[in-house]
């Protein structure tokens, strides 16, 4: 990491306002499952993913061409192709294909970062693409966790706390909030699924019978994609 250069971590959106994002590079983390079904559909051919505000947005560029996915308290809205999980978009459905997709609190983000120098996507599945990209970049990094509905969640600040971890090896941490998210991090890193089953959301995504979306969720380096924001759309990097 280039020397005197910050890294902050903002537990939520909602903290967002707090933050000057403009000359910062954005790293956008929706653990489960928005951030990582992104990563895995680049990593599975998609041509782009347009993240949208809402249900309405995503089903009007259907015919645009697009795919319309949303998803919201963890399900597929009804009436849509699919949803945020990751195994949706690992099936040769997305491969070529543009994808307008709305989520609960990932796409939110996205949008909300929209003005930083560069908004990147980063999850446990392309954690190193995200650390190896950042570590030759002189700019400023700021981690923005997605959360749950605008509040703190564990397992996007866990993933924040790696991207530190390694980071800032040769770094002083001056921000309060990244030091809690490493200092999480190290606590977890031995087994992080098992970490995060006390989590809320896990207990949540768990009553859904999708234990098998988290736990790839929680798996180190599948791809080696990094999505980035250009203009209204993700393309791989």
């Amino acid at each position: 990491m280039t020397e005197g250069r910050k890294i902050e971590v903002c537990l939520t959106p909602l903290l967002l306002p707090l933050y000057q994002l403009e000359d910062k590079l954005v790293v956008v983390i929706d653990v489960l499952r928005a951030t990582t079904a992104i990563c895995m559909g680049f990593e599975h051919g998609v041509q782009s993913i347009r993240p949208v505000a809402t249900p309405e947005e995503s089903l009007a560029l259907k015919s645009q061409g697009y795919l319309a996915a949303a998803e919201r308290n963890g399900q597929v809205v009804d009436g849509f192709d699919f949803g945020n999980s990751p195994f949706a978009y690992m099936n040769g459905k997305v491969k070529g294909k543009k994808v307008a997709l709305t989520t609960t609190n990932g796409t939110k983000a996205i949008q909300l970062s929209a003005s930083a120098r560069e908004v990147l996507i980063g999850s446990f599945v392309n954690l190193q693409v995200v650390v190896d990209y950042l570590a030759k970049r002189p700019e400023d990094v700021l981690l923005v966790c997605a959360g749950w509905k605008d509040n703190f969640n564990l397992e996007d600040t866990l993933f924040a706390g790696a991207v530190v971890e390694q980071l800032a090896v040769k770094q002083q941490i001056s921000c309060d909030a990244a030091l809690a998210a490493k200092l999480l991090y190290e606590k977890a890193k031995k087994d992080l699924f098992g970490f995060i089953r006390h989590s809320s959301h896990y207990q949540r995504l768990a009553k859904m019978g999708i234990e098998e979306d988290i736990k790839l969720c929680m798996t180190l380096n599948l791809s080696r994609s990094l999505p980035v924001l250009r203009g209204e759309e993700l393309h791989a990097h």
